[in-house]
């Protein structure tokens, strides 16, 4: 238990020491306390490491973040570790419209749910292939049921590949102008350096 629950388990309510009168089933309250508890309530004060009588309690807990956590989702720190990237994308991401705004809980901590992940993976993949932001915003946009179009991401995909063929053209010639150079290198001492000449050109 961490120190948060340890705290409100302790800052619960006392019964009184006067032995408490029986319990009934029927009775649906439980005395012991100032005025009748409902089961109901009992309940929630065992689910609920805060005093259910004591608002501030509860809301210095947050609503048991960690539960909200374990039940909806992952928080933006776990979504980051789980995807390899920093909290400073993913906060980019939703700023710029591509990641959508997640819940958040009454504590005010940010709530990641599984759509919130696979839109974060695809958005990495895109951009791992080359893909601007804004392809991968039309790419998204593409990606709905209902503005589904094979053509329109043909064509998008279709000018990525145009540039990288462009680009791979242009690390071929690189290579041939590096290899070329670096071979008329010596490794005596000469006044000119072929490398230094070709980046002083």
């Amino acid at each position: 238990m961490g120190s948060t629950q340890q705290d409100d388990a302790a800052s619960a309510v006392t019964p009184a020491t006067a032995p408490a009168p029986a319990i009934s089933p029927a009775d649906g309250a439980v005395a012991g306390f100032t005025g009748a508890v409902s089961w109901s309530s009992l309940l929630a004060m065992m689910v609920f490491p805060c005093n259910p009588w004591h608002p501030a309690s509860c809301r210095d807990y947050g609503i048991k973040h960690k539960m909200l956590t374990k039940a909806r989702g992952q928080t933006v720190g776990q979504l980051a570790k789980a995807a390899g990237v920093n909290l400073e994308t993913i906060r980019y991401y939703e700023n710029i419209g591509l990641m959508p705004k997640p819940l958040r809980t009454q504590g005010g901590h940010r709530i990641y749910d599984e759509t919130h992940t696979k839109r974060l993976a695809f958005i990495r993949r895109a951009r791992d292939l080359g893909f601007t932001i804004e392809d991968v915003r039309a790419l998204l946009a593409l990606a709905n049921p209902e503005h589904s179009s094979c053509a329109e991401v043909r064509e998008i995909a279709a000018t990525r590949l145009m540039q990288v063929r462009e680009k791979i053209a242009d690390l071929v010639r690189l290579d041939r102008i590096l290899s070329d150079t670096i071979s008329r290198c010596t490794s005596e001492p000469a006044a000119h350096c072929p490398v230094l000449d070709m980046l002083d050109a």
